[in-house]
């Protein structure tokens, strides 16, 4: 499953090692999973970790250099796509956009307005339910194989 992990989840994960997040970011980067980030999300997580967190830049940024060699580093494309009008907040449009171009399966992220938004390709799960779901597809293959069979 190919796994978009955006910028609160990386900055969780790195500050708090035994937390949700930082279980989410295992789990995405553990095979059969993928994970990825983009060139904007990163960026984002660089300039949030001075803004918010200046007293933990060193801690940050280590573990930001040892996750980026279990993470595919995705470009973010300029052209605006089709779902992006449904996230409020134009900041996280960047986001969801490198998602899409990426035809990734699951957005993890804590952003409100993201797991808001109603997108559904890619799907768009916080921390906690990316962990709780053993197959997120699981559901939807179901509802295939019904509709297969006439059911």
């Amino acid at each position: 499953m190919k796994c978009f992990i955006d910028s609160n989840v990386l900055i969780s994960a790195g500050l708090f090692p035994g937390s949700v997040p930082a279980a989410a970011f295992l789990k995405a980067v553990t095979p059969p999973n993928t994970a990825f980030v983009s060139d904007y999300s990163l960026d984002e997580t660089h300039r949030k970790i001075k803004e918010k967190f200046p007293d933990k830049i060193h801690d940050l940024e280590t573990f930001l250099y040892h996750a980026l060699f279990s993470v595919q580093l995705i470009s973010t494309p300029t052209d605006a796509v089709e779902d992006e009008s449904k996230v409020s907040d134009v900041k996280d449009r960047p986001i969801l956009r490198a998602a899409i171009a990426a035809d990734i399966d699951v957005l993890i992220t804590g952003d409100k307005k993201l797991l808001a938004s109603g997108v559904t390709k890619p799907r768009i799960l916080n921390p906690k339910d990316f962990l709780d779901k053993r197959d997120i597809f699981a559901s939807d293959q179901e509802a295939e194989t019904h509709r297969q069979h006439g059911e």
